[in-house]
């Protein structure tokens, strides 16, 4: 728990007001059918409470209760149908917070806790129905204006201050996406060793989540992306249906959650276990390119520069092929590779797959720091429509994905051991 307490004092000392951490609500897929429920992901970075109904209020000014967390009592009926609960008696000394009360009492208690806070820390427009009852809660302190205290004048998004503390990963969050990404691993080899022509795409994504599940991660960090011919370029293409073909090339991009933290991998493999020459080529392209973009992360550099090492080799490998005309310059210039790769190289991971923290700085963009998180992911999608191209490379997708943590001195892949050279992905095929 020392972990936690150590984020909120930290948080703590870099704030000028109250702050108020909600958890998500409950919500429905149908009738009173809940969906999986997930804490928000600042919430438990601070606390590591997973509850729902859940609040952390955050209060430097007050006298003793600096730190408050609201929650569900315990509930004997409540139990029997969805399981136990913390309960508020043991709360403060497991989580080490000056206090915890019924989230049923929070409209009651949260105007003393943000009385004497000029500002607020509070993210509006997730949740309209608790967003009402923390303005009604200002406004109750507003009005004791006749009093001689202080009230949130401001409400200000907490992001600026603890996302960046997020961004950042110290030596156990980087330890706990090194294990999510080893079970990533896992599912993508048992993936690659069951595919074969003639199966559902949907068998495949089954195999995913048996081996994530298998492995202790709770959920997949994301909609598992199983895509195999034609939807290999469709870049977020979720409906898994489709019979694989012969010949086609299978694009998995999946990766599990573990601990609340994600792992964010793809790989591209042939159905058969071989590639055709033409998809040897496209993938051979994207492989150099992911490799090229890889080298160039090192603290200080950014996510520009690393884009643009993967769409440098893009382009001179389409025109290589002849899908591309002029020079490398001008189709960099003209982003004539654009049709072929469409999309960013890089987003950060963390406790959300796509995680939190600034890409820019005052307007340029963001140099790495050692423990930030990013993947590593070009690809090229040649639509099975593009009249442009020779038919050869019609249909062919191919992206590849790695987890890449920045260190002192580079950058080390939590992903490596996921075959990616075209000789080794084919033997984990026949494996």
């Amino acid at each position: 728990m020392s972990v936690f307490v150590e984020r909120r004092r930290r948080l703590l000392e870099r704030m000028t007001g109250a702050a108020v951490f909600p958890s998500p609500p409950i919500t429905y897929r149908n009738g009173d059918v809940e969906n999986e429920f997930r804490q928000d992901s600042d919430l438990y970075y601070l606390t590591g409470f997973a509850e729902p109904e859940s609040v952390l209020v955050l209060s430097p000014s007050h006298p003793t209760l600096r730190q408050v967390l609201f929650m569900r009592p315990r509930d004997r009926a409540g139990e029997i149908w969805d399981g136990p609960r913390e309960g508020i008696e043991e709360a403060p000394s497991k989580f080490g917070v000056d206090a915890a009360y019924s989230i049923r009492e929070i409209s009651e208690r949260l105007p003393d806790l943000l009385k004497g806070s000029a500002r607020l820390y509070y993210r509006l427009g997730r949740d309209r129905s608790f967003d009402d009852r923390v303005l009604e809660a200002v406004a109750r302190v507003r009005g004791r204006g006749r009093t001689p205290h202080t009230w949130p004048s401001e409400i200000v998004e907490p992001a600026g201050l603890l996302h960046e503390m997020r961004a950042v990963k110290d030596s156990g969050e980087i330890q706990k996406m090194r294990r999510a990404a080893e079970i990533t691993r896992d599912a993508h080899l048992a993936a690659m060793s069951i595919t074969r022509p003639g199966m559902f795409e949907f068998e495949v994504e089954a195999r995913l989540r048996e081996v994530f599940r298998k492995n202790g991660s709770e959920r997949p960090a994301y909609l598992p992306i199983v895509g195999s011919g034609p939807n290999a370029t469709v870049l977020h293409y979720r409906a898994n249906k489709r019979r694989i073909g012969e010949g086609d090339l299978v694009l998995i991009d999946a990766g599990c959650e573990l601990d609340y933290y994600a792992s964010d991998v793809t790989r591209t493999f042939p159905a058969s276990g071989v590639f055709s020459d033409a998809q040897r080529r496209i993938y051979d392209i994207v492989l150099d390119a992911q490799l090229a973009a890889i080298e160039a992360v090192k603290p200080g550099a950014t996510l520009e520069e690393i884009h643009d090492a993967a769409v440098r080799v893009i382009a001179g490998g389409l025109l290589g092929l002849g899908l591309l005309e002029g020079s490398v310059e001008k189709i960099l210039e003209n982003q004539a590779y654009r049709p072929f790769y469409m999309h960013r190289t890089s987003h950060w991971l963390g406790m959300d797959v796509h995680d939190v923290g600034a890409y820019f700085v005052g307007g340029k963009p963001r140099p790495l720091e050692p423990g930030m998180v990013l993947t590593v992911e070009p690809g090229i999608y040649i639509r099975s429509d593009n009249d442009n191209v020779p038919s050869e490379y019609r249909g062919i997708g191919v992206r590849i994905e790695d987890d890449i943590v920045v260190t002192d001195t580079g950058s080390l892949d939590l992903t490596a051991d996921i075959p990616k050279l075209a000789g080794d992905v084919e033997r984990a095929c026949r494996a």
